[in-house]
């Protein structure tokens, strides 16, 4: 086994009653319905309006930070976005002692998985990364959950890293739940002044690194589908990846 296949396999434990009910119908049931899977999830991408209100084109790049259940789907989404310099799974929400991958599991930590994203808004407006977060990154109406991943570390989270960014997220939810876009009402948190810590170097570029991982092929791929689908002109073909990291 290769390191990433060991490291996948440290990581998937938190989505072990998935892989064990998806893995038991067989590799073969896989290998032969992964396009029918893929297309069965993908329906639950929404076409969404813009924010009526965004932030305000500043030079140089902005970050911004985002949890949305698993971070490889959200991260592997952001890293095809057009003027996304870089996005970087991690952790934000709790303290950095508990900052670790196991320890974040538990659910006790505060912590949500999270993708900090780093973007150029001359590009990309944080509006707009708001859009596409909401639209295919995640379903922003499942509370402490995201698909088969269950407690608060998989909750739906915006952590501002300013009160402008705080402003327009706040805004565009309250904008969403008065157009009624979604058939449940918005649990998004938005969770100002928590400090973002990276995660381990095996959970960077998971998707790209693992296409045919089950839980990325169920769960992930049909997010990369959506986002060519719904935002053509965002989309990058080839994603921006993490260079190394020594955790």
């Amino acid at each position: 086994m290769t390191k990433t296949e060991q490291a996948g396999t440290k990581a998937g434990r938190g989505r072990k009653r998935f892989r064990a009910a998806l893995l038991g119908t067989g590799a073969l049931l896989m290998a032969g319905f992964g396009l029918h899977l893929t297309a069965s999830a993908a329906e639950d991408a929404r076409v969404i309006p813009a924010p009526a209100v965004d932030e305000k084109s500043a030079a140089g790049t902005e970050t911004a930070i985002f949890a949305g259940g698993c971070f490889w789907g959200v991260q592997g989404v952001f890293q095809h976005v057009r003027g996304v310099e870089n996005a970087l799974s991690g952790y934000a929400g709790g303290e950095k002692t508990t900052a670790q991958y196991e320890t974040v599991s538990s659910g006790s930590t505060g912590h949500a998985e999270s993708v900090e994203v780093t973007f150029d808004p001359k590009v990309v407006s944080y509006g707009h990364l708001l859009q596409i977060y909401f639209s295919v990154a995640h379903d922003p109406t499942q509370l402490n959950r995201q698909g088969p991943d269950h407690g608060t570390q998989y909750r739906s989270a915006v952590f501002p890293v300013n009160e402008e960014q705080a402003r327009v997220a706040k805004a565009y939810i309250s904008q969403l739940n008065g157009a009624k876009v979604y058939d449940a009402a918005i649990v998004t948190k938005i969770e100002p002044g928590k400090a973002f810590y990276p995660a381990e170097a095996y959970h960077q570029n998971f998707l790209t690194n693992n296409p045919t991982y089950p839980y990325i092929v169920y769960n992930d791929l049909p997010k990369i589908d959506n986002l060519k689908k719904i935002f053509p002109k965002d989309f990058r073909p080839d994603p921006v990846l993490v260079a190394a990291t020594g955790n």
